[in-house]
């Protein structure tokens, strides 16, 4: 999945932008960042960081200076609601959006992940298990009318989107399992990675099979406009 996400940064000397904000240290130790540590075993060789947990900081100018030239951003794992608390409504969050509009890459682990959908779940801070928080529901909607879960087969959390999607049919579920994402162009993605992902569609509840989800493996795609797989 890194390699991948290098290789659409633009290479090894692409300049990567890494955020590790969602982590609960403060000051964060970037050396053993886990973003970090893995951007530079598969290669990548200019990175840099922005970090704060204070959201003027993150409105100011010279805060998002990194993110005019960078290629691509990386969301280190942890818990989301420290990326919206710092991050949603700010000139970060517009930056990264116009990284994106000028073809650059965004992604991220676990918490990086969650953060990218326009509804976020697990975000309570009283703790993870907690799929919709009263208050900490908005993520950053790099991918609009969606919820994003993580770990989903190794935590065997696959049931947990269900009532989510349920009572809001308007949104896509999608559930990631561990050394596994998409790569979301347009409206489609591709899954990579070495286990499966799970999309949950209330349009076409109740199955009719008991299959509450669709799991696609590596190498499939699916359609985000539809909510359907794309047939090879």
């Amino acid at each position: 999945i890194l390699r991948r996400f290098v290789e659409l940064a633009g290479g090894p000397a692409a300049p990567i932008v890494i955020i590790p904000t969602a982590e609960e240290s403060d000051p964060v130790d970037l050396d053993h960042c886990s973003g970090v540590r893995g951007l530079r075993y598969v290669g990548a060789t200019n990175l840099s960081f922005i970090h704060t947990r204070d959201k003027k900081t993150a409105d100011s100018e010279h805060f998002v200076a990194p993110l005019i030239k960078a290629k691509a951003v990386w969301f280190s794992g942890g818990r989301q609601w420290r990326l919206t608390y710092a991050y949603l409504n700010t000139r970060a969050q517009r930056g990264r959006s116009a990284l994106l509009d000028r073809g650059g890459v965004i992604g991220g682990s676990s918490a990086g992940a969650t953060i990218q959908g326009s509804f976020m779940v697990r975000g309570d801070p009283s703790g993870n298990t907690i799929m919709v928080s009263p208050t900490h529901t908005a993520g950053l909607a790099l991918i609009k009318d969606c919820a994003i879960d993580q770990h989903v087969i190794t935590r065997h959390r696959e049931n947990d989107m269900i009532p989510v999607i349920r009572d809001r049919p308007g949104l896509l579920g999608i559930g990631l399992d561990e050394d596994t994402a998409i790569v979301v162009r347009g409206d489609q993605c591709e899954v990579i990675g070495r286990s499966k992902a799970l999309f949950y569609n209330a349009r076409t509840w109740p199955p009719k099979d008991g299959h509450w989800w669709t799991e696609l493996s590596a190498g499939q795609r699916f359609d985000l406009k539809s909510r359907s797989p794309i047939t090879p």
